[in-house]
């Protein structure tokens, strides 16, 4: 049976939730993420973006192409709020759904057709529940696959719907620009480019063995989305609260160096699947049990966030506060609590364009040559910590020469 997968995202989230809160914002150019000139674009409207605004964008560049932009500093939590009514929404009529960010939505509709008039029919209505009861502005794309129904929706924004039926596929992607396939990133296409490919539908009629070629297993699968050939599943989707990890140790210790080198390696691992789970976390909580068994937490609330500079600082200040009795310690550990969904564009409300792209850039050597490819030098020693990603169950990538 063919697959009915419809993909759903709210149109500049960010935005629409603070023009809900502020209606003089309606119509004007408005700049969300870190207010001062050494902060990013977080998100930006489409009025903005008529001015060649985009996200990741440094402020300062933002602000000279557009002077008279209106800039938020932006609030997650009540980003989070709206996403959350909207899931809830989703949940109550789909019968499989996956959230993969705060604003956008897969839904595996497959056999709908036997309980309603047709699938199109039943996600308009979706879509119109959702804009009524939210007030919030939302596209959706309707196809066989997730990669076409997410170009779909990109195609059918802002604020509207498109319907791709199945054997559509190849003449709906044949036009677009080949940066419209999910997986090609600016690398990528550069790279494409060079070769004369701009359109998919060259892709489509190139073979396969020749993307491969240039690309690797990367182009086997760029080949295969041109095509509309995509077989992901709709992953059903459950809200993680927390994630965390802990070190028991072989003897009991007092060596308060060894203890926040752990505790460093810790934080980081846990940041680390943070991001690649695109989750933000807003209470972090330590957690030590002494030789004689009695066991402390203490917590501490934060801004949302997944970058290791700031949690790493958190979980060191919450030990120098609470390791006072100075006696053997049996296990420490760290948790992460308060989650939510957030990819980079979330987490650009006070950092620069240069941290951005160094977190960017440890995270891209981990995923390719293993999670302990980057490391603070404090945590070098530790052992591996950490196994399965708790977000998407998939092992850690280990490098060639270590599989053994």
């Amino acid at each position: 049976m063919r697959k009915t997968i419809l993909h759903m995202d709210l149109d500049t989230f960010f935005v629409s939730c603070e023009r809900l809160q502020d209606s003089r914002l309606n119509n004007r150019p408005v700049l969300i993420g870190g207010t001062s000139d050494r902060g990013v674009v977080a998100a930006c409207s489409y009025e903005a973006r008529m001015y060649g605004i985009h996200s990741a964008m440094p402020m300062k560049m933002a602000r000279m192409l557009c002077p008279e932009a209106v800039v938020i500093r932006g609030n997650s939590g009540t980003y989070s709020e709206y996403s959350d009514h909207v899931t809830e929404i989703i949940k109550e009529r789909s019968p499989l759904f996956e959230k993969s960010s705060i604003d956008e939505f897969y839904m595996d509709i497959t056999g709908m057709d036997r309980f309603v008039k047709e699938s199109y029919m039943w996600s308009k209505e979706l879509r119109e529940k959702i804009m009524k009861e939210t007030r919030l502005p939302i596209s959706f794309g309707l196809s066989t696959s997730k990669t076409v129904s997410k170009v779909g929706t990109g195609e059918a924004k802002p604020n509207n719907h498109i319907n791709i039926n199945s054997g559509e596929e190849i003449p709906f992607l044949a036009p677009l620009s080949i940066k419209k396939i999910p997986m090609v990133g600016d690398k990528t296409y550069h790279k494409l480019r060079s070769m004369g490919i701009e359109k998919v539908r060259t892709v489509q009629e190139m073979p396969m063995e020749l993307m491969e070629r240039v690309l690797g297993k990367n182009g086997q699968v760029i080949w295969k989305k041109a095509q509309g050939i995509d077989n992901t599943p709709v992953i059903a989707w459950s809200e993680r609260k927390s994630i965390s990890t802990e070190r028991t140790f072989e003897r009991d210790t007092t060596d308060v160096v060894k203890m926040r080198s752990i505790l460093v390696a810790m934080a980081e691992n846990l940041a680390y699947q943070l991001r690649n789970g695109n989750k933000l976390t807003a209470c972090v909580t330590l957690k030590i049990r002494y030789s004689d068994f009695q066991t402390y937490t203490k917590q501490k609330r934060i801004p949302y966030t997944s970058l290791d500079h700031t949690l790493i600082a958190t979980v060191l200040d919450l030990f120098d506060k609470m390791y006072e009795r100075r006696v053997l310690i049996r296990l420490i550990g760290v948790r992460f609590s308060n989650l939510v969904g957030g990819t980079y564009q979330i987490r650009l409300f006070e950092d620069s364009e240069k941290l951005i792209k160094l977190y960017q850039k440890m995270d891209h050597l981990r995923n390719k040559f293993g999670k302990n490819a980057v490391k603070r030098a404090i945590g070098m020693d530790v052992k591996t910590i950490g196994g399965m990603n708790p977000f998407n169950g998939q092992a850690p990538i280990v490098p060639a020469h270590r599989r053994r």
